[in-house]
């Protein structure tokens, strides 16, 4: 009979098989949607190159460059130095960017502690011991003292025969760049709610004034409505009429006042601030500048842009992972230990080479009945990856939609414009000819209240359609995904593992089916 191998040789042997499968791995290719060509439109029909000149303020023509570069700091193309500020302050004092933060730390952290899996682990060991043991049970009587003294140093570790641990890592690694593009996304969405914010204020403070200079208008208007009446030229149911017109104007104030408040309250609390620490000084259309050229991404480079499509794509490949660890977990798990130490009765016998002691262990399990156990959580990882599969799909969907919507808001915003402004300055001048058909007695006082408000709604409208032009530009930016891709501000990194790591490429993958 053959004899068996000495358990140090066995050791050796199975560290090499280990060493020798450890390439094996079961996560499946990335099944991935395929990108859509460049040649693709966002829009449907015709894409826009240049928007319609309104004329006036803010209404100058926008050019789209496709495929040109974002601005870091896409804000900065509103050249307000106010809202550099404000969005300045909102970045370093935001909870939800602190939030976020945390949560990448946190991931971090978790990455780490799954990366220690690579390594073996060694222990320490120390124990004395003073016992006292009975001659019963031999026969005798009385008993006898002794001490014993241990001391050992272990050693363990997991071979990744199968790559189960290379997966966890991977899983875990995958979570971190998902938090990286989480945070990145959070501070899109705190500028751009800035911006938008900030503009909804200066949109509102403008009706605010053209209100007040309406209501003053209005005032004249009843001053001279009542010196005709005095004089016997009208009837005294236009003075009431005018009184009431007044009355309407005034009753628009408080809700626009309400308003404004509630828009300087926001920026606040986006901020990080309170309510009550409110900035005084008010956003104003005018101390706006509208872009003029609109840089667009191909679609393919949007993909690569959008922090919420790169964060989907980061838990894809989570997911992936974790479909990889449920199929490993069908095969056998390896455990090497090794213990080196000492056990004597007297510190002084410690040290001694007949005190020394040691062991070299190898231990493998292996599954053979779970009751489906283990097909019902591979079966789940699949559905889960199938979830942030459609997810993706949703997201990415979501993204060119966004963007298609802006862009044709951006070119139907200056057409209104247009229109408005043709309209006000229409209202503007049948106003002019009715005030002074009125005060030569020509016309009646219907005519003259009739193109009040005509005058007062077009205004009201002209403002309204200006700051939408500016929403929509913001819209449009950052939708595109805000430019971070330009900045040099460096990347978190997670701690990496000992071989290549599964990373978030730089690339999309293409499309690929799970086997």
């Amino acid at each position: 009979m053959q004899k068996p191998l000495p358990r140090p040789i066995a050791a050796a042997l199975a560290t090499v098989l280990a060493g020798s499968l450890a390439a094996c791995s079961f996560e499946p290719p990335l099944r991935v949607p395929q990108a859509p060509p460049d040649k693709t439109p966002y829009t449907a029909g015709a894409s826009i190159k240049q928007t319609v000149a309104p004329g006036g303020p803010a209404g100058h023509a926008q050019e789209i460059e496709y495929g040109k570069e974002l601005h870091e700091d896409w804000w900065k193309l509103f050249h307000s130095t106010a809202l550099d500020e404000l969005i300045a302050a909102g970045l370093k004092n935001s909870p939800t960017i602190a939030q976020a933060q945390a949560q990448l730390k946190q991931a971090q952290a978790t990455a780490r502690a799954n990366s220690s899996i690579f390594y073996p682990q060694i222990t320490g060991n120390l124990q004395a011991n003073r016992s006292k043991s009975s001659s019963a049970a031999f026969g005798g009587s009385g008993g006898f003292h002794y001490s014993l003294i241990t001391g050992s140093v272990g050693v363990s570790y997991y071979p990744d025969i199968f790559g189960v641990n290379r997966l966890v890592y991977r899983n875990s690694e995958a979570l971190v760049k998902y938090q990286q593009w989480e945070l990145e996304a959070a501070r899109l969405t705190l500028t751009g709610n800035i911006v938008t914010t900030a503009i909804n204020e200066a949109a509102t403070e403008g009706q605010v004034r053209a209100t007040l200079a309406i209501v003053a208008q209005e005032k004249k208007l009843l001053e001279l409505t009542e010196n005709q009446y005095r004089a016997g030229a009208i009837g005294y149911v236009n003075v009431v009429n005018q009184r009431s017109q007044l009355a309407t104007e005034m009753a628009t104030l408080p809700a626009l006042e309400q308003q404004l408040a509630v828009y300087r309250h926001e920026l606040a609390i986006l901020v990080g601030d309170f309510p009550a620490n409110a900035r005084r000084q008010l956003f104003t259309l005018e101390a706006l500048q509208l872009p003029e050229k609109l840089p667009v991404s191909l679609p393919s480079q949007l993909l690569k842009q959008r922090p919420d499509i790169r964060a989907a794509l980061a838990q894809m490949r989570a997911a992936n992972a974790v479909i990889g660890e449920a199929r490993a977990q069908f095969y056998p798990t390896v455990q090497l230990s090794a213990a080196f130490g000492a056990t004597a009765s007297h510190p002084g016998l410690f040290f001694n080479p007949a005190s020394s002691i040691w062991s070299l262990v190898g231990a493998m399990s292996q599954p053979i009945f779970e009751g489906g156990k283990l097909e019902a959580q591979k079966a789940e990882a699949h559905a889960a990856y199938d979830v942030v599969y459609a997810a993706y799909r949703s997201t990415v969907l979501s993204a060119f939609d966004q963007v298609a919507n802006a862009l044709r808001a951006v070119e139907h915003d200056a057409q209104t414009l247009a229109a408005q402004r043709e309209a006000l300055q229409a209202a503007a001048q049948a106003l002019q000819l009715a005030q002074a058909s009125y005060r030569a007695g020509a016309s009646d006082y219907l005519t003259l209240l009739t193109s009040e408000v005509q005058y007062d709604n077009a205004r009201i409208a002209e403002i309204k359609a200006e700051s939408q032009r500016y929403q929509d530009t913001a819209a449009l930016l950052v939708a595109l995904g805000g430019g971070w891709w330009n900045k040099k501000e460096p990347q978190a990194h997670t701690t990496s593992a000992p071989q290549n790591s599964h990373s978030d490429a730089g690339t999309l993958p293409v499309t690929q089916a799970n086997p």
